[in-house]
């Protein structure tokens, strides 16, 4: 007898003992839950959102492909050469280059649904939807590999994500949704060391989101400890290689349109004044509208700007995987490090999901009442928050 022959006769009264997989109820209940959570929560949010939006006479359809939204859809319809020139930068300018300013992932992949039938609005909320929904199940998959972690933890991390403060855009004619779960199943790969899954989820969202930088940091920094350890071969250097091609090639594509290297940076400080400043911009806002707060929403945007900075302590505090933390603190950088509109930084936070995950795991301990209390009130703050910015707050977020 061959030794394949006796593993395999040794393998099966253990394959008979086996039970068979049920797929009843309870199972596909299990199964479903990430979902159910996610949009569960978007959907409390979406009602509140109406709400709010009913009582200022606006249309809650209008409102979710506002701001970038109009951008976004011009693009997926007719092109960078095709965005009609009532779409204007801050300043109210509009050149052949202004819409380069915004990455073609989003609007390419909305225009992919367009071109099957699906009306254009109906094709962007329903990428964002579907992007929601699978980023909840990376977040699952994640809570349950970091240390002192758990499905229990994953759902929390889903819950918390879903109702964050600026959420809302999760929802929206906007590309968060689509840039989180591209990151957020990079990052899980990272965790299981599956490098060519990660370099590719990261070089997609290269072309989503100049986010994505934060991405590449984290994913290339990952690989660069594995190369060094001499781990995991070829498909290390494979997945480092790809990862940041996307970022890296929309930007050399901006670069040769505009005939500046840097011509996407610029294309950014010319149309909305954001640059890289360390800061100093941030740090301004912050202590006038702390002396003098003239709305809920700059105001409440200082405090969210504050708790961020504090999860970054908890995070370290709790020995949060590096990949994670290196992940977290880039977004923040990348957002509090750069000047522009202010109303924009609560939203440009929300890629940041990773700095919850000590927060799901703090309350995944507690007991269920006590973390579905606090994970409600977290809720309704969180969506409340994002309804205003939609809805009472005149300038784009």
């Amino acid at each position: 007898m061959s030794v394949t022959d006796a593993r395999a006769d040794r393998a099966a009264p253990a394959a008979a003992e086996r039970p068979a997989r049920r797929f009843d109820g309870d199972h596909l209940l299990c199964l479903a839950l990430p979902g159910i959570v996610y949009l569960g929560v978007r959907q409390f949010s979406l009602v509140l959102l109406g709400f709010l939006a009913e009582g200022k006479g606006v249309r809650v359809s209008d409102v979710l492909r506002s701001w970038d939204g109009d951008w976004f859809l011009a693009i997926a319809e007719k092109g960078y050469a095709g965005v009609p020139a009532t779409l204007v930068d801050a300043y109210g300018r509009h050149t052949n280059e202004t819409a380069l300013a915004f990455f073609p992932g989003y609007p390419e992949v909305v225009g992919l649904l367009s071109a099957i039938g699906f009306s254009p609005v109906a094709s962007a909320l329903t990428v964002s939807v579907a992007s929601g929904v699978v980023c909840a199940y990376a977040l699952t998959a994640m809570g349950e590999l970091v240390r002192g972690g758990s499905r229990r933890v994953g759902l929390i991390l889903v819950a918390l994500f879903a109702g964050s403060p600026m959420a809302v855009s999760l929802s929206m004619a906007y590309s968060e949704a689509l840039f989180c779960a591209l990151a957020a199943w990079a990052l899980v790969f990272v965790l299981r060391r599956q490098w060519v899954g990660a370099g590719l989820l990261c070089a997609g969202a290269g072309l989503v989101r100049t986010t994505g930088a934060a991405l590449v940091l984290a994913v290339g920094l990952a690989v660069l400890v594995a190369v060094v350890a001499r781990e995991d071969g070829w498909r290390a250097w494979l997945g480092g290689v790809l990862a940041p091609l996307g970022l890296l090639g929309y930007l050399g594509f901006v670069a040769v349109r505009t005939g500046d290297l840097f011509g996407w940076f610029a294309l950014q400080e010319r149309g909305w004044n954001s640059h890289f400043d360390g800061g100093v911009a941030t740090v301004t806002f912050a202590v006038d509208r702390l002396a003098d707060g003239r709305s809920v929403l700059e105001v409440g945007t200082v405090a969210f700007i504050g708790v961020a900075l504090a999860l970054v302590g908890v995070a370290i505090a709790a020995r949060l995987e590096w990949p994670l933390l290196v992940y977290g603190i880039a977004v923040l950088v990348m957002d509090l490090g750069a000047n522009g509109m202010m109303s924009s930084k609560v939203r440009l936070m929300v890629p940041a999901f990773t700095l919850l995950v000590p927060v799901a795991i703090g309350l995944a301990k507690r007991r269920a009442a006590t973390a579905v209390l606090t994970l409600a009130g977290f809720v309704v703050a969180g969506s409340w928050f994002g309804a205003y910015a939609l809805t009472a707050w005149g300038y784009a977020i």
